[in-house]
């Protein structure tokens, strides 16, 4: 009877130790984030940084991770809606997040705006539902603009599944 009684005090301490870890485990995942140091190169805990779009989590992991891992329709939905914002993409922007493929399309048509199947700026930009095409590797949304005489038109923007970071990859001008 002893040795049994020893034995239970045992396995609770044991379970009290490992519940303690998890519970301190936690508390350190949920602290404030000027609690946590900063990585070398990155602003000081409390500083404001400069809004930039963030790649998916797992993104920059490495090759063989970034080879894996593939957009989501979510993903998709929160890049074209950041991309295009309220009036068109940025000159930064359009240097940074636009594949080599739809750069080369703008040059060949200097005097439209292949981004936004356009020639003037937007009074506001809308970004639809996403779909996902796994076997064919891209997503794409139905695109939105709002035009100042009142009419809209719309267009089609895809996005590679697998490009690190994510870029408008094409953009197909309704008709």
């Amino acid at each position: 009877m002893l040795r049994t009684a020893a034995l239970r005090t045992t396995r609770i301490r044991r379970v009290l130790v490992l519940c303690a870890a998890a519970v301190a485990a936690g508390a350190l995942a949920l602290a404030a984030p000027g609690a946590q140091a900063a990585p070398s190169g990155q602003p000081a805990p409390g500083t404001v940084a400069p809004q930039v779009y963030a790649p998916p989590a797992g993104a920059q992991a490495g090759p063989a991770a970034a080879a894996e891992r593939r957009h989501t329709g979510r993903e998709i939905h929160r890049f074209l809606t950041w991309f295009y914002g309220e009036h068109g993409p940025t000159d930064s922007q359009r240097e940074h997040f636009v594949s080599d493929f739809l750069k080369q399309k703008q040059a060949d048509n200097p005097d439209h705006d292949v981004l936004l199947c356009a020639q003037n700026t937007p009074q506001s930009i809308e970004v639809g539902p996403v779909t996902v095409a796994q076997s064919a590797g891209f997503g794409w949304a139905t695109v939105t603009a709002y035009w100042a005489d009142g009419t809209t038109s719309t267009f089609t923007g895809y996005v590679a599944l697998d490009s690190h970071p994510i870029e408008l990859h094409d953009v197909v001008c309704a008709r």
